[in-house]
């Protein structure tokens, strides 16, 4: 694809939290690119700094945390330049995001149908009147039951898949560019997980919105996903379609994962397990991050970070094992 086919390209990004107790390196030179009407994954253990990434690119990394460096392009335009005041009309207009807790993402104080127009007030200029009748079309859309008497509902009123759906429809509200979803089925149930991801995989393709995808879940990222890029300890260690990454997993951490996936007819004694836990990112391993817990480390793995390397066309991995 052509460079102007890309939504969202991330190049070198390093975000830093300053504390008392030393410098978390949240993310060490993250790079990955979107391109136009795709879903992308994102995935890895939990603290591998996935939510920092969404943090960073929406411009929310609070203090102590700050972007030490590289670019954050949206369209050409780099948002890492961007005032808040610009990025107060970027975010929610051109690009938006479901968040894993719809609770904390709903206001307590205010009705459904209120919250889901308020986008459409504030970035599109809509009259109230008109942008509540529109926000009932949109809770139709997402499958809300009785669409007018839940717009006149408070959060609270709802159940959970209720208010998730809520969720998506103020994130859609302004038919955003790219939306950013941070593990939104996290906390539903199985059967309510199953009906978001159909709800969003059909609403990516009727709208032709990107879509980042964050979560920790592989089983999620084969049904959902175009392309993805596999996180360990703030660093991309493999990127590819999601075809190849499970037919031909390169990065030793990206075979842990996959082969730890229970199925069927697989039992508790034939599921791989990976060794230690995930590193403190305050003091995080030299060279690759993964060689203390990766049962293929050479000597070189510990002094040098491993640069990416194109195994096949749109393959990339960093791994010493392909250097």
């Amino acid at each position: 694809m052509e460079k102007e086919d890309k939504i969202l390209v991330v190049e070198n990004l390093r975000t830093q939290f300053f504390t008392y107790g030393g410098v978390v390196e949240a993310l060490d030179d993250v790079s990955f690119e979107i391109f136009n009407g795709e879903i992308f994954g994102l995935v890895g253990e939990s603290g591998c700094g996935k939510s920092v990434t969404v943090a960073s690119v929406m411009g929310l990394v609070q203090k102590p945390g700050k972007v030490i460096s590289g670019k954050v392009l949206l369209e050409g335009e780099d948002l890492l330049r961007k005032s808040e005041r610009e990025m107060s009309w970027i975010r929610g207009s051109r690009i938006s995001v479901i968040s894993q807790d719809p609770t904390s993402s709903l206001n307590p104080l205010f009705k459904i149908g209120y919250q889901v127009s308020e986008p459409m007030i504030f970035h599109r200029r809509v009259k109230r009147k008109a942008a509540w009748a529109e926000a009932e079309q949109l809770l139709l859309r997402m499958g809300v039951p009785d669409p007018a008497g839940k717009a006149r509902n408070f959060p609270h009123e709802l159940s959970g898949g209720m208010r998730q759906r809520a969720v998506i429809a103020m994130a859609l509200a302004c038919n955003p560019d790219l939306l950013i979803a941070d593990e939104p089925t996290t906390n539903l149930d199985v059967t309510i997980e199953r009906q978001i991801l159909n709800l969003v995989r059909q609403l990516q393709k009727y709208l032709g919105t990107s879509v980042l995808w964050i979560t920790h879940d592989m089983a999620v990222i084969a049904e959902m996903c175009d392309r993805v890029a596999v996180m360990y300890a703030g660093n991309i260690v493999e990127l590819s379609d999601v075809r190849t990454i499970f037919k031909h997993p390169a990065h030793p951490y990206t075979v842990k994962l996959l082969n730890a996936i229970p199925s069927a007819e697989s039992t508790a004694k034939e599921l791989d397990e990976i060794p230690g836990a995930v590193p403190q990112l305050i003091d995080p391993p030299s060279g690759c991050r993964f060689h203390p817990r990766c049962e293929r480390a050479m000597a070189v793995c510990s002094g040098e970070k491993p640069e990416d390397v194109t195994i096949e066309k749109g393959h990339m991995v960093a791994c010493h094992l392909y250097s």
